[in-house]
């Protein structure tokens, strides 16, 4: 019988540096580097061709897939085991790391990196589990894929071609939320909220010029700016520190030749709680939403107001709630200049909730400040069965590894698992754990890294034997 634990522990030190070498590559969606080869830029593609290379380097058989995604395949059979993992990472966030988001630090057992646990960390304990099922030489009936993406982050552009032109996995897991096993996840929407033409009107002596906060849909934003062409300073700048204040944030405002610039500094998070962080572009509108702005202006402040007002959707009247969890709602990328402006809108809404409806009911509301939503990526719910031989397995391990009950949960955040008809998310983050995923200061355990790697290797064993 094997000892997993032993064998992952015998391996510590290799796992460290590899997860270190890959954290180091800042493979941020890039669309400036775009070409051939790299269709989300030059340093996703490095940290593909690092991760194939790694795969290389330990036996296993690998291919590119046009730069969208990779797999490293072991095993023999018809049937065909997935574990779906990306490269790809959100931005850093911030300048307010303690060790910088690329320069992977162990620091009192956590090892802090962006991606250390979203999901490069991840990645990389599902590899270790593989090669050390490899390197046991176990028998097995299926073939086993690691199969990596490079746009997880952003529309998913990587697993769609993927699967476009690679064999869909019978069954597999993706290692990129929580344990014990998420079996549901809610349906995900992403829309734009664009503005309409801007409006001639009378000078009201405060003119928005600019505003900006965010960087991601998925991500709350933890800073945001807003320039504001001013007749009369007059209190305004002891007004917003006062706000900032009360609201417990922290900015800054200057006088520049075109206005003042307000800057506020929120709590960055990841969007399936936006609760979890201080969104810093909703702060500044309210804010801004005191003073008496040019019409064009205004309408942008009161639609970010209103659309955003909470995250429940209370507000636009589409509140849901079910065992998988409530709607919710996050304004991630704000940005307006020359009298018009844009927001992105990210909902999670629950199993059982009837979405066409809800989404009338935005863009109806968007519609009565004079903006028109349109539909970016949108993925339905996703459910396998308490029963399926997948859950039944994995649950099986989880409770031997760790001797916790494998209780089933839902989630907020979408994986790779909806791309399969039989796929679950499964860890890393063991409960009770702190959501840190997209936030400044990003670790993941190490030590409980390494009792995910066991868990992953009994895993494979079990469900490929």
């Amino acid at each position: 019988m094997v000892n997993w634990k032993e064998e992952v522990l015998a391996r510590r030190e290799d796992l460290l540096t590899d997860l270190k070498d890959l954290l180091r590559i800042p493979s941020i969606l890039d669309e400036t580097t775009i070409q051939e080869g790299a269709p989300f830029g030059g340093e996703v593609k490095r940290a593909l061709d690092w991760m194939l290379a790694l795969g290389e380097r330990d036996g296993f058989i690998t291919k590119n897939v046009d730069g969208y995604a990779g797999h490293l395949e072991y095993g023999q059979g018809q049937e065909l085991l997935g574990i779906l993992c990306h490269l790809d990472v959100v931005p850093a966030g911030g300048d307010n790391w303690t060790y910088g988001p690329f320069n992977p630090t162990l620091s009192d057992g956590k090892l802090y990196a962006r991606g250390a646990i979203d999901d490069k960390g991840p990645t990389m304990a599902a590899y270790y589990a593989l090669k050390i099922v490899k390197e046991l030489g176990l028998p097995l009936s299926k073939r086993i894929r690691l199969i990596a993406g490079g746009d997880e982050e952003s529309e998913w552009r990587c697993v769609n071609h993927y699967f476009k032109h690679e064999e869909m996995p019978t069954l597999g897991f993706a290692p990129d939320a929580d344990f014990p096993i998420i079996n549901a996840e809610k349906g995900l929407y992403d829309g734009l909220l664009t503005q309409g033409k801007p409006v001639q009107a009378a000078d009201t002596g405060y003119q928005l010029v600019h505003f900006e906060g965010g960087e991601r849909p998925n991500m709350v934003p933890g800073h945001a700016t807003a320039t504001v062409h001013v007749a009369e300073y007059g209190t305004i700048e002891d007004s917003f520190h006062q706000h900032l204040e009360e609201q417990g944030l922290t900015g800054t405002v200057k006088q520049t030749a075109e206005g003042l610039v307000f800057e506020v500094i929120g709590v960055a998070a990841h969007a399936m709680e936006p609760d979890n962080g201080k969104n810093a572009a909703l702060h500044l509108a309210r804010f801004l939403s005191t003073l008496h702005l040019d019409y064009n202006g205004r309408r942008y402040i009161e639609m970010a107001m209103h659309m955003f007002r909470d995250s429940r959707g209370v507000a636009l009247g589409v509140a849901a709630s079910d065992e998988t969890g409530d709607l919710t709602i996050n304004g991630g990328v704000f940005r307006y200049e020359n009298g018009q402006g844009t927001a992105s809108i990210n909902i999670r809404y629950p199993y059982s909730a009837d979405f066409t409806e809800r989404l009338q009911l935005i863009k109806e509301a968007a519609i009565a400040y004079g903006f028109e939503l349109q539909t970016r990526t949108h993925m339905t719910p996703h459910h396998v069965d308490p029963d399926h031989e997948l859950v039944r397995t994995l649950s099986a391990v989880y409770e031997r590894q760790t001797n916790q009950k494998a209780d089933l949960i839902a989630i907020g955040g979408g994986t790779y698992a909806r791309s399969l008809t039989a796929g679950v998310a499964f860890g890393p983050v063991f409960p009770g754990g702190p959501e840190v995923a997209h936030q400044v200061d990003e670790y993941v355990d190490f030590e409980e890294l390494l009792l995910a790697v066991a868990i992953y290797a009994e895993a494979i064993y079990e469900l490929a034997k």
